[in-house]
């Protein structure tokens, strides 16, 4: 079920009515809450919902049992466990097929070789192939997963308490605006909400909740859907038939594409859950203008980078420690958020390209934070054209996908792609990060500041321009391949 569509609308419609007609009724309200959630979920797969509310049933049976526990030994294995059951899962269907193939068998052939068993080894393939080929990646997982992962662990640390009530938990872990792609909530922030429930008196910005569904679905329907369509899948697909002005068309329209396609899903859900009494944070915050890599991922995908620093690099040591043990840590930090995204080398390359960046980066940083007007704006557009090199990375499906990209760059020839719709369309999506994060609370304010039916017939008239603008069709999110 994707959000810009006519079932989505219908779909929340109903669970919106149902939720604040249940208020007096909170175990109802709890319950109906869940179950709108794994329909939702479960609209892809029946199966991907039961997954989902196992991964709730055992990732709250362990912070529970954790929580009892007096003992720090008994407690390691215990968050020792629940780490290892959610990688375990995690690992399964989204990294069994790289594992076998793509590390595994190339290590085993020339151990094969010399040893006369490479029988043996393509017999084994023989018979592991059709299990890989079984295996479906469910939709979200990665996320909901990372979510399971900081709930377990905050319990361990004693930062929280565990849900008082499985379904509060299964809520926070299910709820469907974030569920397949964000933004990654911590528990700290969403559980006490799920437990409390927004009541009557909870005051709903609605102009706010409007604004960022609105802009999401501009970003999505109308930027990134035709930037996909016209620039950047027809360039990334066969990049042999273009010329070089036209394959760096192409990868800047995928940075604009990619910015507009993920920050539009962060956007709808953190306006749908407005609608439902629930708060998220922000998860973009204008990133392509950063001056810094550093400031990049500050700016970018916030919810997964401080998860990484939180959960994996400051545990690593983080800064505290020496440059060169500094540097591994961001290397091994990226090296792992890369691997989050795909089971690829492209994806694994990709991120410790961004390692690699901000080691290298580190020493100057004090230094570029002080920068003027002229040379911050030189150090904000050189950064720019970093993150669309490693863009080719992350698009490519395939290493002759990155040579044929970066060997097409000094081919030259004239661009037969761009024009007036191409220009308007790039600007349009680089431009909406002026309305990222807390930078659109203005313009918020005048809307509230109108009369409801105006604010409806506007919003009304905005969303038939939208749908009438945008493509034909609607093309999945990015991020639900992760």
């Amino acid at each position: 079920m994707l959000f810009p569509t006519s079932i989505f609308a219908l779909f929340f419609a109903i669970v919106f009515a149902i939720h604040w007609l249940t208020v007096s009724r909170p175990r109802i309200r709890k319950a109906a809450l869940l179950l709108g959630s794994l329909f939702f979920y479960g609209w892809w797969s029946w199966k991907f919902a039961l997954m989902l509310l196992a991964s709730s049933l055992l990732n709250h049976a362990v912070a529970v049992w954790m929580d009892r526990l007096t003992d720090s030994r008994a407690r390691r294995r215990a968050v020792t466990l629940g780490v290892a059951a959610n990688l375990l899962v995690l690992g399964v269907f989204k990294y069994a097929g790289f594992l076998v193939f793509h590390v595994f068998v190339p290590l085993a052939v020339p151990v094969c070789a010399r040893l006369g068993t490479t029988a043996q080894l393509i017999h084994l393939q023989e018979v592991v192939l059709p299990f890989i080929d079984r295996i479906v990646l469910p939709v979200g997982i990665s996320f909901y997963t990372f979510q399971a992962l900081s709930y377990v662990v905050d319990v361990y640390r004693r930062k929280i308490r565990p849900a008082r009530h499985v379904i509060d938990f299964a809520n926070y872990l299910a709820f469907f605006p974030q569920l397949v792609a964000g933004p990654i909530v911590r528990a700290a922030d969403l559980l006490p909400q799920m437990e409390a429930m927004p009541g009557l008196e909870t005051r709903i910005n609605t102009s706010r909740a409007g604004l960022f569904i609105l802009t999401g679905l501009f970003k999505k329907i109308v930027v990134a859907n035709w930037l996909a369509e016209h620039l950047a899948d027809p360039v990334f697909d066969s990049p042999e038939a273009y010329a070089a002005a036209d394959l760096v068309l192409g990868v800047y329209a995928y940075a604009v594409q990619i910015y507009c396609d993920f920050s539009a899903y962060s956007d709808i859900a953190v306006g749908c859950a407005l609608l439902l009494g629930f708060t998220f944070p922000f998860n973009f915050n204008a990133p392509y203008f950063a001056g810094t890599l550093q400031d990049f991922w500050r700016r970018w995908h916030i919810s997964l980078s401080t998860w990484l620093r939180d959960y994996l690099y400051i545990p690593l040591g983080g800064s505290r420690c020496g440059p060169a043990r500094c540097s591994a840590n961001l290397i091994l930090t990226f090296f792992l958020g890369g691997l989050w995204h795909g089971a690829a080398w492209t994806f694994v390359v990709w991120g410790l390209f961004h390692g690699v960046y901000l080691t290298l980066e580190r020493p100057f940083l004090k230094r570029l934070q002080s920068l003027n007007r002229f040379w911050g704006l030189v150090a904000k557009v050189w950064l720019f054209q970093m993150v669309c090199l490693s863009w080719v990375l992350f698009r490519s499906s395939s290493w002759t996908g990155v040579t044929e990209m970066l060997r097409g760059l000094g081919r030259g020839g004239a661009s037969e792609l761009f024009g007036p719709q191409a220009a308007l369309a790039l600007l349009c999506g680089f431009a909406m990060q002026f309305l990222d994060a807390d930078r659109a609370v203005g313009l918020e304010r005048r809307i509230d500041a109108l009369p409801p039916w105006v604010q409806g017939l506007t919003a009304a008239a905005i969303l038939v321009i939208i749908l009438g603008v945008g493509p034909q069709g609607v093309a999945p999110f990015i991020y639900f391949q992760f």
